[in-house]
């Protein structure tokens, strides 16, 4: 590092001094906190993209937003080249950037790190960092952090894209590494032209867009995702897509709206009623990267019938199992790919969705908790799909897949009346351009749902039948050392402290179709439990056993 390069970086970090007492870290959501707390950090972030940059010889994305928390809370993370997380190699590099104390402790760090990584900060080597935020009033003075983040490494230019959902600076990110040219009406452009083009191959024989059916209404969670919705829906012609809480109609950001509080409290949010009884409803999170559906009851009680992340992912399942058995089933098609189909959860999904989709022949696979090792194991499969419970997942194709049926399809145009194989190629291929494949994403996710429901001809009742959820509870138990609980198998099966898994089997065992594990947390020195079984009453009781149990090896008494 040359002397112009230090004395940048002393002089711009001079300026964002860090939080006294405050250490931060950065896990899958990045760095989260009061957004006062703030500005050093993203400023510090911003080096590190440009870092990143540099290293990867790609363009990496920098997002301001806080998702489903608090309007007052705002963060921080970065994008990958392919558009998905930070690795996480770099995460303990990002925890010392963050919680660096002075300038000159600053520069020592970034010396020894790019000195390891073998990263030429010379001047002349070029990065380009691509910057979003969501639409909380926190993010423009963030932003200019950020900027100055990033333009205080030589050769390092930001790229403002404006206020966007986090799913969509994940697309850009990725799109512009591919070598795509991408702005935002790109994203909309491909979305809805995928969504229109899987619309014209509905078969004529099943019901398109028509009377109540062609309507979803959407709680936007007065976040940036309404607002980005209604100028998608503008692009539609046969479905309406009613927005409501939107960022501009004056309510709190995930203030009793939002797909984060529909899921935990199973009741409406904001602004929806009895009035609409029977109508398609679904919900976005405040950066829009997750969407569940629900069903308001024609009384005014308040619960609702929530259709999750399970839910989703079985209805994609089920639509793109019948593509590939159309295709395998086809003659006319030469070369017939024999695709591996995968679905991913992790253990908090409920039974009955597992249940579900292995009799449907999938193969389903579990891994731990958190997005980054969903996303990872359903990146081996020719088509895997993951979601999380909470509406967080998406759909990806492997690149010699997507090859293979782009071959397969050249020969066909949209209007053709090919075989019903032939379809099944094309309205595979145009699923792989409407979902967002860098990352779980609410608006590209909710036009799938909304074009499968129109192929099946299903209302959201029938959807929701596939099966019944199981009565799950969950609890947390305050424990000494959260790091003495040691895991296997996807976070199911308990290996240290010893013993503690057979007494949990034991007393799972006396419950029909109880099943229950624990999990030490992530952020806090508790253990989460979660238990499943076919009451309520006896999902509560096996996971306060459970609970008791825990306390009994772990808890803070028995330190």
């Amino acid at each position: 590092m040359n002397d112009e390069q230090q004395s940048l970086l002393l002089s711009s970090s001079s300026r964002f001094s860090p939080p006294q007492g405050v250490k931060l870290s950065y896990g899958t959501a990045g760095f989260r906190a009061d957004a006062s707390l703030l500005p050093s950090t993203v400023y510090r972030v911003g080096i590190l993209a440009a870092l990143r940059s540099l290293k990867t010889g790609s363009i990496i994305g920098l997002m301001i937003t806080a998702s489903h928390n608090k309007v007052s809370d705002n963060g921080v993370k970065i994008a990958d080249p392919n558009g998905g997380m930070l690795s996480q190699h770099w995460e303990p590099f990002a925890d010392a950037l963050a919680n660096a104390p002075s300038p000159q402790h600053l520069l020592l760090l970034i010396n020894e790190f790019v000195a390891k990584e073998g990263i030429l900060m010379d001047g002349v080597s070029q990065a380009e960092v691509l910057l979003g935020r969501d639409t909380r009033p926190s993010g423009d003075a963030l932003f200019e952090a950020a900027r100055q983040g990033v333009t205080s490494v030589v050769g390092a230019v930001a790229t403002d894209m404006g206020i966007l959902t986090t799913p969509q600076l994940h697309w850009m990110v990725r799109a512009r590494n591919k070598g795509m040219q991408v702005s935002e009406q790109d994203y909309f452009e491909q979305l809805s032209s995928s969504f229109r083009y899987l619309e014209d191959l509905i078969p004529a024989e099943k019901s398109k867009f028509d009377g109540l059916n062609n309507k979803v209404i959407v709680d936007g969670s007065n976040g940036v995702g309404g607002v980005k919705l209604k100028v998608l829906g503008s692009l539609l012609n046969a479905l309406v897509i009613e927005v409501r809480n939107s960022s501009e109609d004056g309510g709190v950001l995930n203030d009793g709206v939002g797909a984060d509080y529909v899921q935990k409290e199973k009741v409406a949010p904001h602004g929806f009623g009895s009035k609409d009884a029977g109508i398609r409803c679904a919900s976005l999170d405040g950066d829009a990267d997750r969407l569940v559906y629900f069903i308001v009851p024609p009384e005014s009680s308040g619960r609702i019938d929530l259709v999750d992340g399970d839910k989703i992912l079985s209805l994609f399942a089920v639509f793109i199992r019948e593509q590939l058995s159309f295709l395998n089933e086809n003659e006319g098609i030469k070369n017939s790919h024999q695709a591996r189909l995968g679905v991913v959860q992790t253990a908090y999904a409920n039974g009955a969705s597992t249940n579900y989709l292995k009799q449907l022949g999938l193969e389903v696979n579990f891994t731990p908790t958190g997005v980054k090792y969903l996303h990872e194991k359903a990146a081996e499969f020719d088509i895997g799909i993951y979601f999380e419970a909470n509406g967080h997942g998406t759909v990806l194709f492997s690149e010699s897949f997507v090859g293979w049926l782009e071959a397969r399809t050249k020969e066909i145009s949209s209007g053709s009346n090919g075989s019903e194989g032939k379809k099944a190629a094309l309205r595979l291929l145009a699923v792989s351009k409407l979902i967002n494949q860098a990352v779980g994403d609410a608006l590209s996710g909710l036009l799938l749902v909304e074009v499968i429901l129109q192929y099946m001809g299903w209302s959201i009742h029938r959807w929701n039948e596939l099966y019944h959820d199981l009565p799950s509870r969950q609890l947390k138990v305050k424990v000494a050392d959260r790091n003495a609980v040691i895991t296997a198998n996807a976070e199911t099966v308990v290996v240290s402290p010893p013993g503690l898994q057979e007494a949990i089997n034991a007393e799972t065992g006396k419950y029909h179709q109880g099943r229950c594990f624990v999990r030490p947390s992530g952020t806090e020195d508790v253990v989460r439990v979660y238990a499943e079984a076919s009451t309520q009453e006896a999902a509560d009781t096996l996971a306060n056993s459970v609970a008791k149990l825990v306390d009994q090896f772990l808890g803070l008494g028995s330190s």
